[in-house]
């Protein structure tokens, strides 16, 4: 299913734009792209996120950074408090928007590395959406120039968040590049990317960053918070998922397709890191693609 674009509203006093969305039945499944950053907080409901390749699970108090052109879509399952709606406040900024603040103001320096993060998405950690959580609610009844300053304090404190996760992208999605300041790195997970699908031996990636076996596993973990090998099976994995859900070739030869030669050790994957098997899952989010 191709990706709808949509024409984000804007207004000819602000430079961004802000939705106070609130649904009382449910978010639909609205399988979309457009040029804009999206940050978006999910507030009582839960469901399934999608963004490119990769499906999870949301719930109250969801918080994430997509780039620029990332087909995503949210769609909901229940809400927590059924007398209250689903409630998904987004804010949209252009990257030229971006560039511009973190080119002019040195002192936002630190929301270029987060930016770099999101050219996929980025998932917040529960303590940052506790400290930011107030400051997106309140913009909803403020003023142009009030809502400007409250998101740059929420970037700020965003762009601080050491426990923010980045959703990987996956091979034949369409994502940007993930762009990573150490060059090492940028030709390890370029390889990856590339070969996910065939055996790959951690030394070999050791070898490309050209350093020790040993400081290339502290490297990796540094910039993905990951290994190298739950790297390879999350990009596995995200691969396989767009394949469930978007054709009918069988489990078995998907799994090969993305590098298993086991089937037995792709459904413990595919169900240590979805919570459902390849089957359960293609009969849950397929219908969304037809």
């Amino acid at each position: 299913m191709k990706p709808s674009f949509e024409k984000v509203p804007t207004e000819a006093a602000t430079s961004w734009t802000l939705l106070n969305r609130r649904l009382p039945d449910a978010i639909p499944f609205e399988w979309h792209h457009h040029p804009e950053y999206e940050l978006t907080l999910t507030l009582n409901s839960r469901g399934h996120r999608y963004i490119s390749n990769d499906v999870a699970r949301y719930d109250d108090g969801d918080l994430i950074l997509v780039g620029p052109n990332i087909p995503h879509s949210w769609s909901s399952a229940e809400r927590i408090d059924e007398d209250q709606p689903h409630v998904a406040l987004v804010i949209w900024f252009s990257a030229a928007w971006a560039d511009s603040l973190v080119t002019l103001f040195p002192e936002m320096a630190a929301v270029r590395p987060l930016l770099a993060a999101a050219q996929h998405a980025v998932s917040f950690s529960g303590r940052a959406f506790s400290e930011v959580r107030s400051s997106i609610e309140a913009m909803v009844n403020q003023t142009p120039p009030q809502r400007l300053i409250a998101l740059l304090t929420v970037l700020d404190r965003l762009a601080r968040d050491a426990d923010a996760t980045r959703i990987l992208p996956t091979p034949g999605g369409q994502a940007g590049d993930q762009i990573v300041e150490d060059a090492r790195i940028h030709r390890v997970l370029h390889y990856l990317h590339g070969n996910y699908a065939r055996a790959i031996n951690v030394a070999e990636l050791a070898e490309l960053a050209c350093v020790s076996l040993s400081a290339f596993h502290r490297m990796f973990r540094r910039h993905t918070r990951c290994t190298a090998l739950d790297y390879i099976v999350r990009l596995r994995i995200g691969h396989a998922c767009a394949l469930l859900m978007q054709g009918d070739s069988p489990v078995s030869i998907i799994a090969e397709e993305v590098g298993y030669s086991s089937l037995a050790l792709f459904n413990r994957q595919f169900k240590a890191l979805k919570g459902l098997t390849p089957s359960a899952f293609r009969q849950t989010h397929s219908h969304h693609f037809q």
